[in-house]
């Protein structure tokens, strides 16, 4: 799932404060200085998406995450691989350009994955 500009701030906002925050925290807190209504809108979009619950607290609401950044990254990748019209040809470039250290994460990961496949 692809993310505006606007959607990304404050989902970044939201994984950097996981007890959540209040519209008008986060309208403050982003450098492009959105309005609050804006804001609210795009926060309603994610909800939507599933990626942001709402809680009511006095008058306003909090926002929170549904899940953790890297929860997100992974579907992206998934998301990616799924449209890639080779995925043999898309993973092994993709490999081709990782660091040491993602490269060993990844075969850990799929050691991991191997082993309880079992």
């Amino acid at each position: 799932m692809q993310l505006g500009n606007l959607e990304r701030s404050i989902m970044e906002a939201l994984w950097r404060h996981p007890e959540g925050m209040f519209a008008h925290d986060l309208a403050a807190g982003l450098p492009s200085g959105p309005a609050v209504t804006t804001v609210l809108t795009v926060l309603m979009r994610l909800a939507n998406k599933g990626m942001v619950a709402r809680e009511r607290v006095g008058r306003a609401h909090l926002y929170k995450a549904t899940a953790g950044k890297d929860a997100f990254v992974a579907e992206a990748m998934r998301a990616a691989l799924e449209e890639a019209g080779d995925v043999v040809a898309a993973v092994q470039r993709f490999v081709g350009t990782v660091t040491p250290e993602v490269a060993a994460a990844l075969r850990d990961a799929l050691d991991e994955e191997i082993g309880t496949a079992r």
